[in-house]
């Protein structure tokens, strides 16, 4: 955060720390105990015989041809482009086909893919079903392995080169978040248990591995902890509360509908706010981990700061993050919901009906109730970091003042001395740059 970091700060007390571990344990062990039974134990997999198989392929050679005229549509509106029309033979990769060369048409209309002589792409092989023995391939995409591998190669080498053993850790943190993700939350709620339920614990769960493992078991890390559970519970109330006031249902989007058709016993209110918490969890994970680093920052740099002083100047860090994080937040939901927002554009209805609509007042309820529950995690944590940070400061004796006493003020005659010496030559033993730096990046976290 800029501070020096070549002093020590303060270390908490041991009663302290017994507080932490007595909180901080007992909602781990809770957390656990509750994904044990909510664990998806039965999970019902989609029969592998109801979908088309799908194999590799290289396209060498590409043939196009004028598309046959076709008759004029009665409704303009309904009209479609032509083209492109052709042939593409594609040599097989996999299956019972491998290595012969087959014709398949030209990929055609909306979203289809653009081939060219080389490139890799992926085959559905079709069954007639007058004629089980009858089939045809055709193109359904292009292949992205290749591509999404060397930009993930390229993601965690730019983390670990930055961020050497913490970025490493980072990473491991993300692959946690997913395996949490994959393995529990998105099968707990396929197989009908509460969405809310489940996306608490693993809120929580990830929330646990993330920040002990990036950050280390320290006692800063355990206020992060607190504060940010603090915070989901009260962003699930939120989500809660404004669901039922705004009457949404969770049909607000095709995906929903679909989802609805193939899964009819999930709960779609209670996977919106699921998707409340899990969105909200990384940015309030980030603004607890800054005031709880902010608050030991501003103590280790002047240690005569009393825990009021130490919580207005950190809050005025937050205030400046939240103010920029707001934003991040409206603008990641306006991003992931662009083809939604662009529809505005063509419905003809008063603007009042469009913002009041079920798919559009969802966007709306998942960005305030976020900034709201991030708004309370600015005091919140940094009010408990100001507690623990100053809790050791108290002499034994009870007496009230600070063990850590601001510097007294340097007498008159040894300024006029001070004075003096920067007047003069500036020549003389000089401490090298190198020995001022040498504990810079000494890690200042008190460990438990």
């Amino acid at each position: 955060m800029g501070a020096d970091h070549t002093r020590p700060a303060p270390s908490a007390p041991p009663r302290v720390r017994r507080l932490l571990v007595a909180t901080v344990v007992p909602l781990l062990l809770a957390t656990l105990i509750t994904a044990v039974a909510l664990w998806p134990r039965d999970t019902s997999t989609a029969d592998p015989g109801t979908e088309p198989p799908r194999y590799h392929g290289t396209v060498t050679k590409v043939v196009t041809e004028p598309c046959p005229p076709t008759p004029e549509t009665p409704d303009p509106g309904l009209a479609t482009d032509d083209g492109p029309c052709g042939d593409v033979t594609v040599r097989v990769e996999q299956g019972p086909d491998s290595g012969r060369q087959v014709v398949t048409p030209l990929p055609a209309g909306p979203g289809a893919p653009d081939v060219a002589i080389g490139d890799e792409i992926i085959l559905v092989e079709l069954t007639d079903p007058t004629d089980p023995t009858t089939s045809m391939y055709t193109i359904a995409e292009h292949q992205r392995g290749k591509p999404l591998l060397w930009l993930v190669a390229l993601f965690a080498a730019a983390i670990v080169a930055f961020g050497r053993w913490r970025g490493l850790a980072a990473l491991a943190g993300l692959a946690a978040s997913f395996a949490v993700l994959l393995t529990f939350v998105l099968p707990g709620i396929s197989v009908g248990r509460s969405p809310l339920l489940v996306a608490v614990v693993g809120a929580a769960l990830i929330m646990f591995v993330v920040l002990y493992l990036t950050h280390g078991v320290t006692v800063q890390t355990s206020v992060a902890v607190l504060g940010t559970l603090g915070s989901l519970i009260l962003t699930g109330l939120l989500g809660t509360l404004a669901t039922a006031t705004t009457r949404l249902t969770g049909y607000g989007s095709e995906e929903a509908i679909t989802l609805s058709m193939f899964q009819a016993d999930v709960d779609l209110h209670g996977l919106l706010l699921a998707g409340i918490i899990i969105g909200s969890l990384g940015v309030l994970d980030d603004v607890t981990v800054t005031q709880a680093a902010t608050v030991t920052e501003l103590a280790n740099a002047n240690p005569g700061l009393s825990r009021r002083q130490l919580y207005r100047s950190a809050t005025r860090v937050g205030r400046a993050h939240i103010a920029s994080t707001v934003n991040t937040i409206v603008l990641a939901y306006a991003g992931a919901s662009l083809p939604v927002l662009l529809l505005l554009t063509a419905d003809s209805r008063p603007v009042s009906q469009i913002l009041t609509s079920e798919f559009l007042a969802q966007e709306i309820v998942r960005s305030a109730v976020a900034t709201l529950g991030l708004i309370a995690a600015v005091p919140l944590t940094t009010g408990l970091a100001a507690i623990v940070t100053t809790a050791g400061r108290n002499a034994v004796g009870g007496s009230g003042r600070s063990a850590t006493a601001a510097p007294p003020p340097r007498p008159r005659a040894a300024r006029v001395e001070v004075l003096e010496a920067l007047s003069t030559s500036r020549a003389g033993p000089v401490t090298p740059v190198a020995d001022r730096r040498a504990d810079r990046d000494k890690n200042t976290d008190d460990p438990w």
